[in-house]
């Protein structure tokens, strides 16, 4: 619904333009504008009974007010006020990411690694239990922040893995997502500058972010990261990450730090794999998962050969969970190609190209097939 309201509710946000003058950030302005209009539809659509159920509580405390966050974009509060703790987290990501981001049932279902049967399920069980247990939607002061900072972060995140490697069969990368994840993950670092987890997911943006001129070359193909152009790569916003990471040392360590980690080792000039390897070791220990064992398994056939990156993978393999996901199969083909298997690994370049929807990682997968 919010993907199909986007178009008019943009045009319609930009009609006073050339009379009130174009806002600082267009982009913003815009998405927020558009997706007010997308959820008053699904309000109005979903929730004809409990009108008002998406709506601002009015005895809220003001953005503005001296006990409130000091939001001053709508954007973040969207998110912020969406992320409401009544609902399950998961529900709370996915609701978000569907009528703020904006991103389609399918693309949710992705990064969530379920079925969209499944993601369609979880979105109408949680519109239910708006409706039923009439919760509204506040903007919450800074004491209430903290039980709502996870599932923000954890939107954001997928804002922005969305943006960076887009699903569905348009273009590869969406940097219109990848710059307002960036852009909310500054605004959460403003509001909240001692949260070590939340400057290590700025970090981890920024990092990522700052080698988009070198993803893609003139013909849109994706360029392998061992073969981009450093030249392009962003080296003052590089620079910003090691200053944000220097932050965060007498803070409690996290899974977003690590992971930020992790990213500035690949921006060197050579990057140290046993370290993103032990690092990997971390961030399994934090925050278990099949993907998180996936890169390890990468990091660690880098560091001691592709045997000890295929011992790693091999479970992971056959728990089956992640037959779906492109990176588990990409990651196999590499190891089994420098390993000597050749034949194996055509098999899983292929297997891999099948698993993703996106033309130009299909179209990359192929190619190393050959």
């Amino acid at each position: 619904m919010a993907a199909q309201a986007a178009p008019w509710g943009a045009a319609a946000a930009a009609a006073p333009w050339p009379v009130t003058g174009v806002p600082d950030r267009p982009g913003a302005w815009l998405t927020t504008a558009a997706w007010r209009r997308a959820l008053d539809v699904v309000r109005r659509e979903r929730f004809p009974a409990a009108d008002g159920a998406l709506a601002a509580d009015p005895a809220a405390p003001d953005p503005a007010d001296g006990d409130g966050l000091g939001v001053e974009d709508d954007l973040l509060a969207l998110v912020l006020t969406c992320c409401h703790p009544a609902l399950a987290p998961e529900a709370r990501v996915a609701l978000t990411l569907r009528h703020v981001a904006g991103l389609t049932a399918r693309e949710i279902a992705a990064a969530f690694l379920v079925p969209e049967a499944t993601l369609a399920k979880r979105l109408v069980r949680a519109r239910a239990k708006i409706r039923d247990a009439g919760i509204r939607f506040a903007v919450p002061d800074r004491a209430a922040l903290p039980e709502r900072l996870a599932a923000v972060r954890a939107v954001v995140y997928l804002i922005f893995t969305e943006g960076h490697l887009a699903s569905g069969d348009g273009p590869p990368v969406r940097a219109e997502l990848c710059d307002e994840a960036v852009w909310l993950a500054r605004q959460l670092h403003r509001l909240l500058p001692g949260d070590t987890e939340t400057t290590g997911l700025l970090a981890l943006l920024v990092c990522q972010h700052a080698r988009r001129g070198a993803r893609q070359d003139a013909a849109g193909r994706l360029v392998p990261h061992g073969d981009q152009d450093r030249a392009r790569w962003d080296r003052a916003a590089i620079a910003e990450v090691r200053a944000l990471l220097a932050t965060t040392g007498t803070g409690p360590l996290g899974p977003y730090q690590v992971q930020a980690a992790i990213a500035l080792l690949h921006t060197a000039d050579r990057v140290d794999w046993p370290r993103v390897a032990a690092l990997y070791g971390v961030l399994a220990r934090l925050a278990p998962s099949p993907v998180v064992e996936v890169n390890r398994a990468v990091a660690e056939g880098r560091a001691d050969g592709p045997g000890a990156g295929l011992a790693v993978l091999t479970p992971v393999l056959a728990e089956g969970r992640l037959d779906g996901y492109a990176p588990l199969h990409a990651a196999h083909a590499d190891l089994l190609e420098r390993s000597g298997d050749a034949p194996a690994a055509r098999t899983a370049w292929r297997r891999a190209a099948a698993t993703t929807d996106n033309p130009a990682q299909r179209a990359e997968l192929l190619r190393r097939a050959g």
